[in-house]
């Protein structure tokens, strides 16, 4: 059991973790139709659009109620009442969530309350889903705040009811922040294997998977989970959860379905990806198709290929709790040695690392405990680059945000074949950093000339001993 070290700085120096405002957008960009309102400055907003814009590289919609000083010291309702009325007006979403952040929280805005005087005062927006979810931005991460948002999703639009298992076939799926579209997308088809038909919450593969349409710009998501499908997840036979961070979100839906749930700390690696692929053999009733078979013998022989390379090669990780727990069993279980931990805030999963300690910190934790116990990779977001570069190590981008590797949003980290393509990129990035002994020269030598022509001097053999 890793050991978690508190903070020990009065500062952060160079951040790692991203707020729970981000995390729960985020959540509401995989619902079709849906627009997140973040209730808080507009330099709040505008920071997380250019986060995402820069990660996801596609143009993304969120709004903010704009609180300047007059209603940050008075009072902020009216801010979300015409809000909520304007964008359902213009824009017709199915689905608004409401986000608070570190302002408004400090305002002790009652952001419930204010969802239903907009319903008593506006009723002809009655279809239009409005989640408002408690997410400050001085606690928490870009993960608490993604499986926050999650909860409020269903507990404001999944209805309680008691009729599992009337869509035989179906299947619901909570997936946790640290999952890429890519994986969002693989999850689906190795779910479609098994004859099974997926609803994913949130669907980010299905609406920030970078695709061009016909519309020039949409003020709304261009897919995602629809709201429908969202309804009907006590209709089906199981739910998966990926990810421990939606422990909670999972025993919500649980509770008000009665479906029964598979709950798996992520997906990848041999294990993991096993117990996933034996669960949906037992949900589907039908054996393991054989195109699974060959990818997992796949990874098997990947792993041989390269456990030379990954056999104790010293890795440090800063992640979000979930992630970090994911590529530290990942590496640990392929022969790697977790020298330095670093997480973005406390959580369940961090005891579990493969670690000796896991550091609450930041990049300059990382930083330190890597040059410490000499780190020969780092795996960590784009904001890890500059102290990889001090280092001289090379940087495996995983999490958010990855602004400078085109396509590495999309990459798909799950599955057999998204863990075999992990160790191929390790492997290659550790030959490519490997530095060769310097050939050793005496002091004494004195016919470096001759040697390098060709010649071979009289007792030559003798240099070095």
């Amino acid at each position: 059991m890793a050991e978690i070290l508190k903070r020990s700085k009065p500062l952060a120096v160079n951040p790692l973790k991203a707020g729970q405002p981000l995390g729960a957008a985020l959540a509401f960009l995989g619902l079709k139709n849906s627009i997140p309102m973040l209730h808080g400055s507009q330099g709040c907003t505008a920071f997380g659009k250019v986060f995402f814009v820069r990660h996801f590289r596609e143009p993304i919609p969120l709004q903010t109620t704009a609180m300047d000083q007059v209603s940050s010291v008075m009072s902020s309702d009216e801010n979300v009442i015409e809000g909520l009325r304007v964008i359902c007006e213009k824009n017709r979403p199915d689905v608004v969530g409401l986000p608070t952040t570190g302002l408004s929280e400090t305002q002790g805005t009652d952001i419930r309350r204010l969802v239903r005087e907009f319903r008593q005062q506006h009723p002809q927006f009655a279809t239009t889903a409005v989640v408002p979810v408690n997410t400050p931005d001085f606690s928490g991460c870009l993960e608490s705040g993604f499986a926050l948002a999650l909860e409020a999703i269903i507990e404001v639009m999944v209805p309680t009811t008691a009729m599992v298992g009337r869509r035989k076939k179906q299947v619901n799926v909570l997936c946790a922040s640290m999952l890429t579209p890519g994986d969002t997308e693989a999850i689906r088809e190795w779910i479609e294997a098994f004859g099974l038909r997926a609803v994913m919450l949130p669907d980010i593969g299905d609406s920030l998977d970078g695709h061009l349409v016909d519309a020039e710009t949409t003020p709304l998501t261009l897919g995602g989970t629809p709201k429908s499908e969202i309804a009907s997840m006590g209709e089906s036979a199981a739910t998966l959860v990926i990810g421990r961070s939606l422990a909670k979100a999972a025993d919500l839906l649980k509770q008000r379905t009665g479906v029964p749930d598979f709950r798996f700390d992520h997906l990848l690696g041999l294990d993991a990806c096993d117990a996933f692929t034996m669960t949906l053999a037992e949900i589907s009733g039908q054996p393991v198709p054989a195109r699974i078979d060959r990818q997992r013998a796949q990874l098997q022989d990947a792993m041989v290929d390269s456990h030379f390379m990954t056999g104790f090669l010293r890795v440090g990780i800063a992640a979000d709790p979930d992630l970090l727990l994911a590529l530290g069993q990942f590496l640990a279980g392929v022969g790697a040695d977790i020298v330095a931990a670093v997480a973005t805030a406390r959580a369940d999963a961090l005891s579990d690392v493969p670690a000796a300690s896991v550091q609450i910190g930041d990049l300059d934790d990382l930083e330190r405990g890597a040059s410490a116990h000499r780190a020969q990779l780092i795996v960590s977001n784009s904001h890890a680059v500059p102290a990889a570069e001090r280092l001289q190590i090379p940087l495996l981008r995983a999490g958010f945000p990855q602004y400078d590797w085109v396509g590495g949003y999309a990459r798909t980290w799950v599955g057999y074949r998204g863990a075999r393509q992990a160790l191929f990129d390790i492997a290659n990035l550790f030959l490519g950093n490997h530095h060769d002994i310097t050939v050793h020269r005496s002091i004494y030598r004195t016919d470096a000339g001759s040697h390098a022509q060709g010649g071979t001097p009289a007792g030559a053999g003798l240099v070095g001993h």
